[in-house]
């Protein structure tokens, strides 16, 4: 089971279900992924509804990777994703409110 209070999300791929997480590791690999892009950017994208399948794709197989994954990126190409690519970008979204989003507790009174 994904545990939320500690960034994961779990995503089934191909019938078997995964456990998600940005871990510091699995994100310094996704900015390096990046390029030139930045975290920011991508974070900022995300939030404006303009992320790319590319944004969606490394940030699964880098919450893949810090779940402990140790498969490659290519093998996601012909992968079945259990709710396709809107799940996909779901989890992908949830990846980074989890990982950088404000952590809310049962004290939390939304002030």
């Amino acid at each position: 089971m994904a545990n939320p209070f500690a960034g994961e999300v779990a995503l089934t791929i191909d019938g078997q279900r995964h456990v998600l997480k940005l871990t510091l590791g699995a994100l310094a690999e996704l900015e390096a992924g990046l390029g030139e892009d930045t975290l920011l950017a991508l974070i900022s994208r995300f939030e404006a509804g303009q992320f790319s399948s590319r944004d969606v794709l490394a940030l699964i197989v880098a919450g893949l990777r810090g779940g402990g994954w140790q498969g490659a990126s290519g093998e996601l190409l012909q992968a079945e994703i259990a709710g396709g690519a809107i799940e996909a970008a779901r989890v992908a979204a949830q990846l980074l409110v989890r990982a950088f989003g404000p952590l809310k507790t049962a004290d939390d009174d939304g002030v």
